[in-house]
């Protein structure tokens, strides 16, 4: 590929006609597939979230939501389904969505080759499960993904000169899983100053990362890095009920999942710890008042998840039209 990676493409026509683009939105679309048909099975039903509300799920690592005008009223760009995926467990106990959503991430972004401002997820909600099995779902979802795109797509492999033979750790479903606190002891024997209290930085990431030959869960982080969705440990208060995969070969984080925060105290208690104003989420507040399902779930994005299936330079070689944090483009 001829663009530079930070930047994105030259422009529109050549990318959307480069052969790479060709083959790196083939193995995105069967990657798609293999989810919609492994989740099918599993009794999943798929649902189309809003793309707009009142409220969105909290930003992080400096992130900014987009206001609109509805009608006079402010409303938020989704940044994640969290919160509607929670609500959709009132018609159905097992939901996923793959939707878009918009972060207007820090410019500093912009050189880490794995940001989107726009982006997509496939996003998983299950009610009454625990943060075991929906690590469990994910890495059996992973896999079968990859088995499909592999098995079915050789000539777009080819085409982008990814050797299959790397996943051969992968498709046996099989991944280690660490807990924060043993993946910051790694970080600092690595030599990187990793804070024990906050989520793993990118670089930390990466370094981890580029030590594993297969994807890698790592758990329960700590209270206070993440937001109010994520459930606190009823038995090891200061701990989140938590899980992030991330990928083999320096590729970082493809996902981030938990059980959620259900109970209505508990929320109102975790926003006002988190700096969250409760009276912003009040429709999602009463529907918890009169009671949701306790659920886990999780989060893969798809453009992230492509890149690294298909061993692309930078997640926006996985995106027919992308969106760089400060780069304008169509």
């Amino acid at each position: 590929m001829t663009e530079n990676h930070l930047t994105g493409p030259a422009n529109p026509r050549a990318h959307l006609t480069s052969p790479a683009l060709h083959a790196a939105l083939r193995i995105q679309n069967k990657l798609l597939a293999a989810a919609r048909d492994h989740l099918a099975e599993a009794g999943f039903t798929e649902i189309h979230p809003p793309v707009i509300g009142p409220v969105t799920d909290p930003c992080s690592r400096g992130s900014k939501q987009v206001d609109v005008d509805y009608y006079g009223h402010r409303y938020k760009l989704m940044t994640s389904a969290i919160l509607y995926k929670q609500a959709s467990l009132l018609a159905f106990d097992k939901i996923y969505c793959i939707a878009p959503n918009v972060r207007l991430e820090p410019l500093e972004t912009a050189d880490t080759s794995r940001h989107l401002a726009e982006f997509h997820q496939l996003d998983v909600e299950w009610a009454g499960a625990s943060k075991e099995q929906a690590v469990q779902l994910a890495e059996d979802l992973v896999a079968q993904m990859v088995r499909r795109a592999v098995a079915e797509l050789p000539q777009e492999f080819e085409v982008l000169g990814r050797d299959v033979g790397m996943f051969a750790g992968l498709v046996k479903g099989v991944f280690p899983r660490i807990t924060h606190a043993e993946a910051v002891e790694r970080l600092h024997a690595l030599g990187h100053g990793q804070s024990p209290d906050a989520e793993l930085d990118w670089d930390g990431e990466a370094l981890l990362s580029a030590q594993s030959d297969r994807p890698f869960f790592v758990t329960d982080y700590p209270k206070g890095s993440r937001g109010f969705t994520d459930r606190e440990s009823p038995t090891a208060p200061g701990m989140l009920r938590n899980f992030d995969l991330i990928a083999s070969d320096g590729f970082g984080e493809l996902c981030s999942g938990s059980e959620r925060t259900f109970e209505y105290a508990e929320a109102v208690t975790r926003m006002r710890e988190t700096g969250e104003n409760p009276r912003k989420y009040s429709w999602y507040l009463d529907l918890m008042r009169e009671g949701i399902p306790a659920s886990a779930g999780f989060g893969l994005g798809v453009e992230r998840f492509t890149r690294y299936v298909a061993g692309l330079d930078a997640v926006w070689q996985a995106n027919a039209f992308p969106k760089l944090p400060g780069v304008v483009s169509p």
